[in-house]
């Protein structure tokens, strides 16, 4: 790390999306899609941005190494719950069985991260490209799920929706599995 000062700008600027995520949870509960839509953006916007300014302005720091993430993982997780359960008035739900494989699998990773972490480098943790992949995949997914949600039911999005959810769930299981092999490979050499 490269800061041990957690007062940097990518770190506000990663409180303010985990701040936005229960304005975003009200946004779509209450069927505010272009709303839902802009918050779900502005998030993704200031995790790009943050990511960049660490990098460039030297402003990385440990706290931004674990907050970051979990502001990912909750944006996320409040999305897949919220796109899957609350489906009145949308004309784009995520389905229940995508947004639990997507959920678990972030579970059993961190839980697994959680417990192995006195036994695996701290290399063994990053997420591969096949789980970055995944993780592009799973927000593309939401944000056009969200932004087919505010444009209101179209004809053209009915074969293009459920074969973007097998892709988004072919990649969660994939990386996932691919997680276990790596990481157990590394702790039985």
């Amino acid at each position: 790390m490269n800061t041990t000062n957690p007062l940097t700008l990518p770190n506000a600027l990663t409180l303010l999306r985990i701040l936005a995520i229960p304005f975003f949870a009200i946004a779509v509960w209450y069927g505010h899609h272009w709303q839902a839509f802009i918050l779900f953006a502005a998030a993704g916007f200031t995790d790009l941005l943050d990511g960049f300014i660490a990098r460039t302005f030297n402003q990385s720091s440990e706290l931004g190494a674990v907050l970051d993430p979990a502001a990912d993982k909750l944006l996320m997780t409040t999305a897949f719950v919220l796109l899957a359960w609350r489906t009145q008035g949308m004309t784009a739900p995520i389905p229940v069985w995508v947004a639990i494989l997507a959920i678990t699998r972030d579970l059993v990773i961190s839980f697994y991260a959680f417990a192995s972490v006195d036994r695996l480098s701290d290399s063994k943790f990053h997420p591969s490209l096949l789980g970055k992949l995944s993780t592009a995949m799973q927000l593309i997914a939401v944000s056009l799920g969200l932004f087919f949600n505010a444009l209101g039911y179209r004809k053209w999005m009915d074969p293009f929706l459920p074969e973007m959810y097998w892709v988004v769930a072919a990649l969660v299981l994939a990386s996932g599995i691919h997680y276990f092999l790596r990481t157990t490979q590394a702790s039985a050499a």
